[in-house]
Order: C-alpha cells, then structure tokens, then sequence
C-alpha cells in the first residue's frame, strides 16, 4: 500500500505502516505474485477509503497491529503466502471489502479457512479487549486441527501487550496482562512458542507488579557488568575442552534468566534476589548429524561435567524421551567459580529450531520431522479444553493442565506412556483405556500394592489391577488430576446413571402394566415433578435403587389420573391440566375439540406419529376403542385418516396457554458434521433453554457426518421453532427436523 491511500492516521502511524510494509514484501518476496500484490493493496487501500476500518477500544490503529502481527508469525514460522495474506486481509473481510470467495480462488482454501476462523476471534475481541474463559476454551476447539490460527491468536495478543506499554488506561493493560497470564501464556508454553511466552511474561508481570518489576531490573542492570565477566569466565574453559574435539562443531550463548523467571524462582525458594544463585543459563549448540545427535550431547555434556561439579538432582534427560511439544535438550546444572551455580543446556542446532519455535518450526526449518508430535499435541490440548467445564477455566485449571510438567510410566511389558506431574493411578488407568479405568481397584507400582489415589512418579512401572464389579464413584473425581480421566468418569457415571434410570422406567411401566394401566409419558411427567424432581433420571434412579416405594408411585399416578377417585380404582383419563370440550362455533353444525383446564372424563392421547405440541394445527381422530387420537394437521397420516375415515375426524383446536406449565414430548433429527464437540455443543445450547428439557439423546456417525434424534419436553411449537433455529446456527449442523 502507498502512503497517500492512508491519510486518515497519524504521520508515525503512516511511517510505521511503510516500514512493516517493506519489511514484509522484502522477506515473502518470491512467495507472492503481482496479482497477490494487486489484490491486498486493492482491498486494504478500499477499507481504509470507505472508513470502515475504525480504531479497537484502546484506540489502536487495526491496520498497524495486523501488520506486526503477521511481522511476528512470520518470524516464528516462515512467510508464508497463505497465513500471512490471511492476517493482512482479515478486516477487508469484516468490512466487506473482499469476501471469503474470493480469497479462495486468489489464495486457496487454507487461506479461506484462516480468515473463516480469524472472523470468529473477531466477533468475540469486537466488544471487549479480554475475552471471557468459557468463549476462549470455545474458540480454541474450533482451531486446535489448525495450530496456525492458534499462533495468530498468541501473537496478536503479544502485539496488544506490546502496544499497551505506553498506554494510559492501567485498567486495560491489568487486564489484557490477566487474560494473557491465564489463557495466552499457558498455550504458548505448551505449544513451545518460548520466545513469545518469555516476552508476554515479562510485559504481564511489568503491567500487574510494576514495583517488583522496575526493582528486579534496575538490580540486573547494576549487576549486569559484573554478569557479564562471570559468564565469560564460566565459558572460557570450556571451549578450550571443546576446541580439542575436532570433530565438533558447536556454537555457545549465554543469558540471564528473564525477569518474571527469576521473580518465580524468588517465590518458590522464598529467597531474596542476592540469594538466588542459578541467574545464570549458557546453551550450547551442536551442528551435528541426526545419527551422531544424542553422542555428542552426552559428549559435551562428560567435558563440563569433568570441569565443574554438576548438582546431580538437576539433570534432565530430555534426549532420550523429549516433552510433547517436542522439545529436546540435556539440562544440567553445575557448580562454577565463586559458588555460583550455572545451569547448562546442550542440544543441537536442529533441538534448538525446536525449542525456539515450538512445533511450529516443523514448518520453517527442513529436516524436522514433527508432524506426528503436533497432531499428537494439539490431540492432548482438544482433549483438555474438551473435558474442562467453564469454572475449571475459569478457575485457572486450564492453566495448570497447560503448565504442568510431564512424567513418563511403563507398563509391565515396556511400553512407555506420557502423563502430567501429580497423575494417579487412576489417571494411568484411564489413558491406557476407559474400560481399564472404570474398572481399576488398585496397582502394582514397581512390584508394591498401592490404592488407585496413589500418585506416581517419574519411571515408575506400573501393571494396573482391576475387578469386575468395580463401577466409578463420583468420589472419583477428586482423585483423577487429568481432564481426560476426569471427562471419562464423567461420562462413564452418566452412563451408568443412563442404564439405571431405563431400569427404573420399565420397573415403573411393568408395575402398571400388572394393574392393567397403561402408562402415559405425560402424567409420569407431572408426577415426578409433584414429587419435587426436576429430571427424569433422578426419579427412575431412585425407583431403579428401592428408594422410592413403587406402592406410592401406583398411588399417586392414579390420583393424577382420575383426581375425584379417591380409591385409586381406574376411570376414564383426563389430560394433564387440559381436556378437550365440545364447541358449537358459528352456524355450522360441527363440534370443535378445545384444549382447556380442568375438565374431565375424555379418553384422549397425543400421537406419537406426529407428537402435537402447544400451537400446532390440530384435529381429533376416534379411534375403535371410543379414545379420541390428537394429530397435527401436517401429520404423515393425516390425509389417509381423513380420505378413509372422514366420520371418525374431528375438528380441534387450542384453548389459551397463559400460566400453564404443561409439556410437550417431541423428537429431533438432526444431521450434521461429525466435529469434535458438536454434540456438546448442542446439549450445552439445550439445557441453557427455558421450558425445555432433554429427555434423551441418540447419536450415529457416519464417516463425516452424524445423525441422531433428541427426545425433548417442550412447552409450545413458538418454543420448538425458535430452538431448531438456534440448534440449526451451531456450527457443523447440516438439518434438524421435527420427527
């Protein structure tokens, strides 16, 4: 874009643009062609014209902040013509300026994807700079097949927190740091983006502890000279050792820990800054062949060992088994002169791509070979963010999930498995298999008995030990430390809730049954709910368990069902606060049925063909037995009952509904795309609903695709209307249909 299409903004905000500008046509020359050119600067040049590119709520120039973020990613993972377009064009899509089509043909789908995905975060960032925990965790299931949408998502908020440094509203920039702190840093953590977590720590603890802050700063910069000689010192031998191996090649950097590193240090040992001695960090790299990687490490790694005292509780072996995120490296660390203690770190030159830039560099470097651990990694973060509720979110166990170091467990025969610090042998049971799980009672940990709440610890054999008769307890779930356990007890307790509840419904129809009363799903309905329950399992369960007496429920059913017999002997049923009543309308001659309260004596019963609800189009049927059968009017056998039958059809229709609490049983199909997360989705959209409730649930996949039927009470067709819509707005939702 050319600095006279940007007049609107400031003469910095103009240099700034210019120079990103340049920056960014300079490092993806090649990966553009002119027309990519043509279209960006075209459609950016339109927006900015049009004036429907405004300032965010911190007053921030949009086009600027774009621009550095693709600047960052680019730097993290290569410039690529897709996710660097994608970032570029992402507010000519919000204004309208460019379509989604459009960018398709020009760039390809994956740059369509990413700009589908940013125009979510979009919508979510539009009305507020945090975003709430619940939306964040559901923003994230929606990209976790897609780290680079996730990479967008960190790196603009690095951006905000960079641009917040000089702002004035400390309110915006507490705030922006606490989001960052609880959602943002955890992720690039996991994710291995070092470089970024690093910086947003920092500028998080400048915003939130400013004090402590500026004083660990100015204490580093008094003694940064002094840092300076001890690492040179510290150095100096050792590449004199490593000069006198030939055959490696090797480069050496050394650092201070970053400030919120030492801060952390300073909390956990409980020790002010003069006493925490390991400040100190070198690296050293290796340019090494992939067959010679892990000898020259070990190599390095015996040179230093013999020159300075290593402390043997500090060495971490992640050559052998790396972390998830795929980071590799030998960490020790060792006594240097003055009694200083010097951590090391040893890898090569390929570790070190990955260690700076995550998984990620898999993409900006040749010759990494992660594609495995990344699928395997976001698998283990759709799997956290998936078995999460909101409070867990929001009450900072994402982060921990996130933050939590990693122990490795072997099974009797060898096989290695990866769980998080603190995991159980419940949790153990669980990721090996959810079948294993709900029936462990316990395990042989290196050969000792020990009970399922015992916590493991690194390199521990562990052979789980399991009975028939073991079910989960909801006690369970304060002892599983991982979300997956977590979310399999869950659902294994929901199951078994599910089995129970289907025991108690035909224990309930059985004991009808034997008294020759036929079961009506809508007075059982206002039974339960006389009896105080509010779901219909409770209830089943506590009649499958021998809580509840079946005697007092045959009592009460038969109360509700004949109120004026007092006896309990059967009587011809009323509906459930609405009956149906003779009415003369106009100078016609035909009765019409009407739906009001509190009249008795007609056999009647809704069709489950077709299942009426409040509001529907209506008519009665007689059936042989003298009942009257209510359809609706668009009723798949509608019309063959009134060709076949016209004498036994009577006119009906609805009396006023206000103040009833009556409901309606219906079904759902619905047909969709099978994402992970859809169906909690449309659960968490239904039971979020007013005068709704889910009686039950019926799900088959089918390749990509799911169908299934959702049983619900319902109070009225207004209700079922508005909620197909909303259930037909989820996102992978195809059809939903009335059955």
């Amino acid at each position: 874009m050319t600095m006279e299409e940007i007049l609107t903004y400031t003469d910095e905000e103009r240099k700034v643009i210019q120079e990103l500008s340049d920056t960014l046509k300079c490092s993806i020359e090649g990966e553009l062609l002119s027309t990519d050119y043509d279209f960006i600067q075209k459609r950016i040049a339109a927006t900015i014209s049009e004036g429907k590119i405004v300032r965010d709520t911190l007053g921030f120039n949009p086009v600027v902040c774009d621009l550095q973020t693709a600047c960052l990613v680019g730097q993290e993972i290569g410039f690529q013509r897709e996710i660097i377009t994608s970032i570029l064009l992402n507010r000519c899509i919000q204004a309208g300026t460019a379509s989604i089509d459009e960018v398709k043909e020009q760039f390809g789908e994956t740059a369509a994807n990413i700009l589908t995905n940013l125009a979510q975060i979009n919508a979510l960032y539009a009305k507020s700079p945090t975003i709430e925990s619940e939306n964040f965790r559901n923003l994230l299931l929606s990209f976790t097949n897609d780290m680079r949408v996730i990479l967008i998502m960190i790196a603009s908020r690095l951006v905000l927190l960079r641009a917040l440094f000089d702002h004035k509203d400390t309110d915006a920039r507490k705030s922006v740091a606490h989001e960052a702190s609880k959602l943002y840093i955890p992720l690039a953590h996991k994710l291995g983006f070092y470089k970024l977590k690093s910086e947003m720590e920092d500028l998080s603890m400048r915003y939130t502890e400013s004090d402590i802050y500026a004083e660990l700063n100015r204490k580093l910069e008094e003694t940064a000279a002094s840092r300076e000689d001890y690492m040179a010192s510290f150095i100096k031998p050792i590449e004199r050792q490593l000069k006198m191996q030939p055959h490696l090649k090797y480069r050496i950097k050394g650092r201070t820990k970053s400030i919120n590193s030492i801060w952390q240090k300073m909390k956990k040992q409980q020790r002010p800054f003069e006493q925490i001695y390991d400040l100190f960090a070198i690296r050293i790299i290796i340019d090494s062949e992939p067959q010679n990687e892990k000898s020259e490490c070990w190599q390095v790694y015996s040179i230093i060992a013999d020159m300075y005292t290593p402390n043997p509780h500090r060495l971490r072996d992640w050559l052998s088994v790396p972390k998830s995120n795929g980071y590799e490296s030998l960490h020790t660390t060792v006594m240097g002169p003055e009694g200083r203690w010097v951590e090391v770190q040893i890898r090569t030159e390929r570790m070190d791509a990955v260690a700076e830039h995550g998984l990620a560099a898999h993409w900006r470097y040749k010759g990494i070979k992660s594609e495995k651990g990344l699928d395997n990694l976001l698998a283990s973060i759709r799997d956290t963010l998936q078995n999460m509720s909101e409070e867990e979110v929001s009450d900072n166990k994402f982060k921990m999930e996130l933050y939590k170091d990693e122990i490795f467990i072997f099974t009797p025969r060898g096989d290695l498995y990866r769980l998080s610090k603190g995991a159980t042998v419940l949790d153990f049971a669980f990721s090996i298999h959810t079948g294993l799980g709900c029936k462990c009672t316990g395990a042989l940990v290196n050969g000792r008995n020990v009970p399922i709440r015992h916590v493991l610890n690194n390199g521990d054999q562990v052979e789980i030990i399991t009975s028939n008769s073991q079910t989960p307890k909801q006690a369970w779930l304060n002892i599983a430390q991982t979300g997956r356990a977590r979310s399999k007890i869950r659902q294994a307790m929901k199951e078994i809730i599910a089995r129970q509840a289907d025991m108690g419904r035909e224990a309930v129809v059985r004991k009808l049954k034997n008294h020759k009363i036929e079961f009506d799903e809508s007075i059982m309905d206002h039974l339960i709910r006389k009896m105080g329950f509010k779901r219909l399992t409770d209830f089943y369960q506590n009649v499958a368990d021998g809580t509840i007496d079946m005697a007092e429920i045959l009592k009460r059913y038969q109360s509700i069902l004949n109120p004026e017999n007092e006896n309990g002997e059967q009587q011809p049923r009323s509906a459930d606060n609405f009956t149906f009543v003779n009415e003369k309308e106009g100078k016609g001659t035909s009765d019409v049925l009407v739906i009001e309260r509190n009249l008795k004596g007609v056999d009647y019963k809704f069709a489950r063909c077709c299942s009426p609800v409040f509001g529907d189009e209506i008519f009665g049927f007689v059936t042989i037995n003298g009942g009257i059968s209510i359809h609706r009017k668009d009723c798949s056998n509608a019309r063959q009952l009134v060709e076949r039958y016209p004498y036994r059809v009577i006119d009906a229709k609805w009396s006023d509904m206000e103040g009833s609490s009556a409901m309606f049983p219906i079904t759902l199909r619905i047909v969709g795309h099978d994402d992970i997360g859809i169906v909690n989705n449309i659960t968490s959209l239904i039971s979020q609903e007013k005068d709704v409730t889910m009686r039950g649930i019926n799900i088959e996949s089918h390749d990509t695709l799911f169908s299934g039927t959702l049983s619900l009470l319902i109070s009225g067709n207004i209700k079922l209307n508005k909620l197909i819509a909303k259930i037909e707005g989820i996102k992978g939702v195809k059809q939903v249909k009335r059955g």
